[in-house]
């Protein structure tokens, strides 16, 4: 065995030898093939991993460039709605300011200012208006204002702040105290939003409303006896805001109903009794932009003629409502802001001033119901637009404010009335001898004025002649004057729609 085991191993190791030097060059070959393969597949997958990390690289980046543009898109977007909520729907019109509001009697006036060199932070200035020259009265108090504070003056002087704070509405007076600002809380009321309406004509007063769901809530916010008290509520959506008489007791507003928009009349002495008071049409939306008490004028906006149109019209008139070619000014918002008081029993020689916003810009505008143009007129530098109030002898208060001139009142004569002769007017029927507003009873269920069940002289279910359901002359449903389905004269069927005048 050990010879054969040595002879194999001899012959292995002799007769064998040329194959070993073979076996050598192809065991060689084969590492170099598997280590070439091996290098190969490493870098495939050095490769793969790199065109992986490339991939997730490049995923990351376009994730991270479409975060930013998103981003961008939602910074841009914010920027085009916030610039939405400072910037004017009509066309042409300049950015909205925090408003300027003028007591009913016109001695004082209130708005935010702007301090500083930004420009963006705000606080709260009284101006007197009732002395030989208009003089304004900062009140800063410890913090600036956000700029959706609302103010309004107050006839003795102070100014209503109103303030929103986590669902919470907030009232303060504000008044000077030598060199700092005295604030007197009033209180809060719970809801998400509230808007001031107009200064009360009695000056000693402020009232809000506050739109739900599916009615609205009138506040006394200021005046009461143990701070905001809840004094009406009004089914549907309620805006505007114009107060009928001087002593602050019939408040109409824009009510939202049923898909319509009519003006009602809410009188706070009777629990915030409800009456219609102006309704042109079954199927247009009526509001009531202003009114004068003293003359019983009235300027509306509505769609009755096929679309929005400015018309006039008077409480306790047999006349129906008038929408004039003149006020309807190809692209420009045209928006009445002062009647001229004083004309009584002569609403068509009151002076109307009117705000004009177009693509050149924002301009002044007078006009009167007797006549048939309006009279243009550049505003003064730096107006507050929107904001003036008329004298009885027809000279308009401009107020204005510019870096030269921080507190400014420019004053505009109005042209005499240019006399014409009155076109005839068409046959109506019959309706009881209205009763001028300033002259209406204030008291009793027979003759309540607005909104008397009986037969008040307003509105009245009876024959009042505002917005009575029988023959009242401003809504009744029969031949009511306003807002009748008859011939009413500022809303009785067609005869409310004519564009005359």
């Amino acid at each position: 065995m050990t010879a054969c085991a040595t002879e194999t191993a001899t012959e292995t190791g002799t007769g064998t030898a040329p194959r070993d030097d073979e076996n050598d060059e192809t065991e060689s070959a084969r590492q170099d093939e598997a280590r070439e393969t091996g290098e190969a597949h490493e870098a495939h997958e050095a490769h793969e991993v790199s065109g992986a990390r490339d991939a997730r690289e490049a995923r990351d980046a376009r994730d991270s460039h479409e975060a930013h543009e998103g981003a961008g898109e939602r910074e841009a977007l914010r920027e085009v709605e916030a610039e939405a909520r400072v910037t004017d729907a009509a066309p042409g019109a300049a950015p909205l300011r925090p408003r300027f509001t003028i007591s009913a009697d016109g001695s004082y006036a209130a708005r935010l200012a702007p301090h500083g060199d930004s420009g963006d932070v705000w606080f709260p200035e009284r101006w007197t208006l009732d002395g030989p020259e208009p003089y304004a009265v900062p009140l800063p108090v410890d913090q600036p204002e956000e700029p959706d504070a609302d103010v309004l003056p107050m006839a003795d002087g102070r100014v209503l702040i109103h303030r929103a704070a986590a669902g919470r509405q907030l009232f303060s007076l504000l008044y000077p105290t030598g060199p700092g600002t005295g604030e007197l809380p009033l209180g809060a009321v719970e809801c998400e939003s509230l808007s001031l309406l107009p200064p009360s004509p009695d000056g000693s007063c402020a009232y809000a409303v506050a739109v739900g769901r599916h009615s609205s809530s009138v506040w006394l916010v200021a005046g009461g006896a143990f701070g905001p008290e809840h004094v009406a509520e009004v089914p549907g959506r309620c805006s505007g805001g114009v107060w009928l008489d001087r002593a602050g007791r019939l408040l109409a507003l824009d009510q939202e109903w049923d898909g319509r928009t009519k003006t009602v009349a809410v009188d706070l002495e009777r629990g915030g009794e409800v009456s219609p008071l102006l309704q042109i049409g079954e199927d247009s939306d009526d509001r009531l932009l202003l009114a004068d008490p003293g003359s019983g004028l009235i300027l509306v906006r509505s769609d009755a003629p096929g679309h929005d149109r400015l018309g006039w019209g008077v409480l306790g008139s047999t006349l129906p409502v008038r929408f004039p070619e003149c006020l309807r000014l190809p692209d420009c918002a045209v928006t009445p802001f002062a009647i001229q008081p004083g004309q009584v029993l002569m609403p068509e020689h009151c002076a109307v001033a009117l705000r004009i916003d177009g693509a050149a810009g924002t301009w002044l505008g007078l006009w009167r119901p007797m006549e048939r143009q309006i009279q243009h007129l550049a505003a003064p530098e730096g107006w507050l637009a929107g904001a003036g109030l008329w004298t009885p002898d027809g000279i308009l208060q401009l107020p204005y404010s510019t870096a030269s001139v921080p507190c400014g009142v420019a004053r505009v004569q109005a042209p005499a009335p240019v006399v014409r002769e009155a076109p005839a007017e068409p046959a109506v029927a019959a309706a009881p001898r209205p009763v001028p507003l300033q002259q209406a009873p204030l008291t009793g269920r027979v003759a309540g004025l607005v909104a008397g069940r009986g037969a008040g002289p307003v509105a009245g279910r009876g024959a009042g002649p505002v917005a009575g359901r029988g023959a009242g002359p401003v809504a009744g449903r029969g031949a009511g004057p306003v807002a009748g389905r008859g011939a009413g004269p500022v809303a009785g069927g067609s005869e409310g729609t004519r564009g005359g005048g």
